[in-house]
């Protein structure tokens, strides 16, 4: 699946924060990046238009995010990061 969109803010090691223009569904994402314990809690939110832009984004997320969260290993891996997840 092909993603659209632009950055509004990025904080390095804090906060970033993007559109999903893929259509007029689109959500706003945002990251966050907090240490705790020595550890990096990560935090991430959507912001739809619409109820109805959520109740079909929820319907793709059981796939999705594991996906996304799988990607997001391999590249800090690939930075000397270790993927501390369950």
């Amino acid at each position: 699946m092909a993603f659209f969109g632009k950055y509004l803010e990025v904080v390095p090691n804090a906060r970033i924060v993007w559109t999903n223009e893929e259509s007029d569904n689109g959500a706003v994402t945002t990251v966050t990046f907090e240490e705790k314990d020595g550890k990096t809690l990560l935090v991430m939110r959507e912001r739809y238009p619409t109820k109805e832009a959520l109740d079909i984004a929820i319907e793709g997320m059981d796939e999705a995010m594991p996906e996304v969260f799988e990607q997001l290993d391999a590249f800090l891996i690939a930075r000397g990061a270790s993927a501390g997840r369950p």
